[in-house]
């Protein structure tokens, strides 16, 4: 298992809260995201500034696409591997503001991400799901 797959595991059962990255206590995805990195890697990149739940969707504004290109590795689409982070776009022509972790790959294929109204969980990768997937991304290499 990968560190990254380890980090986000312990992860599993912390309550969904809206712009929070605490262990057991409250996050959203992108507070499991930065939880995970400070896990793996110690401090976070960049400050996180405080957003709304509808930010950068205004503006059509691809933040966190952004974010994740000056940060992690891209990776193409169909290589799956544990441990990458998924990008998602929860609707035709909304921005991508979604993230979760890939856990397993093929058959059983699962992701680990905040979800509103269910806190961090380990869902399959269902269709309805990579459908949605549009950008993959890997750690850097550099300490994990």
């Amino acid at each position: 298992m990968s560190a990254v797959v380890a980090a986000a595991r312990d992860w599993i059962g912390t309550p969904y809260l809206h712009q929070a990255s605490v262990k057991g206590a409250g996050t959203d995805c992108l507070g499991l995201l930065r939880g995970v990195w400070r896990d793996c890697y110690g401090s976070e990149p960049e400050r996180v500034p405080p957003y709304s739940a509808d930010w950068s969707e205004p503006q059509g504004d691809e933040v966190l696409w952004r974010a994740a290109v000056r940060h992690l590795e891209a990776r193409d689409l169909v290589d799956e591997a544990p441990g990458d982070v998924l990008l998602f776009r929860m609707r035709p022509g909304a921005v991508a503001k979604h993230l979760g972790l890939q856990a397993r790959i093929c058959a059983e294929a699962s992701f680990i991400h905040a979800y509103s109204g269910h806190g961090v969980v380990e869902s399959p990768l269902s269709a309805p799901w990579r459908r949605r997937i549009v950008a993959r991304f890997a750690f850097p290499e550099r300490t994990i």
